[in-house]
């Protein structure tokens, strides 16, 4: 039995995020029923995590397990010409038998892009939240500083999250400036419900000047939600790469 690692791009604007669901068209429950049709066989995707309504991906890692001996180039042009224009499978590689996604990743790349100007852009309305700012790049970066390490997020998650644990580890955050637009790269071993808009809410309002830097602190050490920042829209987020154990790696392309 093959277990096939897929390298999934996707525009999420349509979508009620990534896991099948049953109040909501998915991007798992469309690429599945892709790969039904090339397969002539029903399989599951097992992805690296999941994506909430609205969010995008450039690198979703996802596999699954087929009999078929088709080769692999056929789960990328087959596939492709199966999904419709706003889901895309950059790469497929062969991964070991055991090989879990979810299980095996060790760290997440997420970005999440602002655009800053007195007037919206209608073209980039669906892939950035815009503010007319203007917003204190160095205090962002100083309040982004204290979220990296080994920390207790409880503050920085969606009121519904189910997570048994809101530890976690940031490896690195950072604010980078790309003529009108900001992005906020987080890289991460694991994240909690919506804890990646949560904290670049509260890193703009720390940016607009309404709280200070030091108070991201303050927020780790009390764990409630009610006193740390607004969530982020949706459509600003983007997963950029998943990285996994074992020398495993996602297909180039992606």
């Amino acid at each position: 039995m093959r277990n096939v690692l897929l390298t999934v791009e996707y525009d999420g604007t349509a979508y009620a995020g990534w896991q099948v669901q049953p109040n909501g068209l998915t991007i798992q429950q469309v690429v599945e029923e892709a790969l039904a049709r090339l397969l002539g066989e029903e399989v599951r995707l097992y992805s690296s995590g999941r994506t909430d309504a609205g969010v995008h991906a450039r690198a979703m890692a996802a596999c699954f397990r087929t009999s078929r001996s088709i080769p692999l180039k056929a789960f990328t042009a087959g596939l492709n010409s199966l999904l419709p224009p706003d889901i895309a499978i950059r790469g497929a590689v062969e991964a070991p038998p055991d090989f879990n996604p979810r299980r095996e990743a060790v760290a997440k790349h997420y970005r999440y892009s602002l655009h800053l100007g007195p007037d919206r852009s209608p073209l980039r309305r669906l892939y950035v939240w815009h503010l007319r700012g203007p917003l204190d790049l160095s205090a962002m970066r100083a309040a982004a500083q204290r979220f990296v390490g080994d920390h207790d997020f409880a503050a920085f998650r969606a009121t519904g999250c189910a997570a048994k644990t809101t530890c976690r580890t940031i490896r690195s955050m950072e604010v980078v400036e790309e003529n009108d637009l900001i992005h906020v790269d987080v890289i991460g071993t694991g994240f909690l419900k919506n804890m990646v808009r949560v904290m670049v809410g509260t890193l703009v309002e720390v940016g607009l000047g309404r709280r200070a830097s030091e108070e991201i602190s303050d927020l780790l050490a009390c764990g409630d939600r009610r006193l740390s920042g607004i969530t982020a829209p949706p459509q600003g987020l983007c997963l950029m790469e998943v990285f996994f154990a074992g020398g495993v790696q996602q297909d180039p392309a992606g």
